[in-house]
């Protein structure tokens, strides 16, 4: 990293690199049962805070304009917001989450409520880079974007349909359906470095 970086701050891809790494060591504690379903709520929460650096470090290459992101415009803003704001509601919603598995209710209903919240935030990060897509006007940054939700899409299909056959021959654990969220969204990050390599610019981040 150069001194010019070191002052402006880390890049939003060191702070994606963190939360893959942290998500990717979740998962191993979760699906080896090394740890109860509680704590891998609980766990679950702190690598999403992470989010918080990440789209300030992305919001500086934007208002830099660098080619390193996915340039400057009034769409990539709203997304960025769009993108805090359902993070935020994911880390409020996997709070109450915790809490209520904590106090053991046997609410039903409270519980399906609160089991719901977290992935109604997910779904709102999904929105997010659809509605990019959609309000993007320039047809490069566009491209790009399909092109790295599709690579994050192709991805996150193959190893859950690999897993899904091998989870059915009783060769690997069970893994819990959100998890598949999780690596679309590592896809996605994967799906950037492609763009880069390929044309210069990652694409969404």
């Amino acid at each position: 990293m150069s001194a010019q970086e070191t002052q402006k701050g880390r890049s939003p891809f060191f702070w994606g690199a963190m939360i893959f790494v942290a998500y990717a060591a979740i998962a191993a504690l979760g699906i080896t049962d090394a740890i109860n379903e509680t704590t891998l709520l609980i766990l679950m929460i702190a690598p999403a805070g992470l989010m918080i650096p990440l789209i300030k470090a992305a919001n500086r290459r934007i208002d830099d304009g660098g080619a390193a992101c996915i340039g400057k415009g009034e769409a990539q803003k709203r997304y960025i917001r769009r993108v805090a704001f359902s993070v935020s509601l994911y880390l409020i919603a996997m709070a109450v989450m915790v809490l209520v598995e904590n106090g053991r209710s046997d609410d039903t209903v409270l519980r399906a409520i609160v089991a719901i919240l977290p992935g109604l935030a997910m779904i709102g990060v999904f929105w997010a880079i659809g509605r990019l897509i959609v309000e993007e006007q320039d047809e490069f940054i566009r491209m790009l974007v399909v092109r790295q939700s599709l690579i994050a899409t192709g991805i996150t299909l193959s190893v859950a349909s690999v897993w899904g056959f091998l989870e059915g021959a009783d060769l690997v654990p069970h893994a819990p359906a959100y998890w598949w969220a999780v690596l679309w969204f590592v896809g996605l990050a994967l799906g950037a470095v492609s763009n880069r390599l390929k044309f210069g610019a990652w694409g969404a981040v």
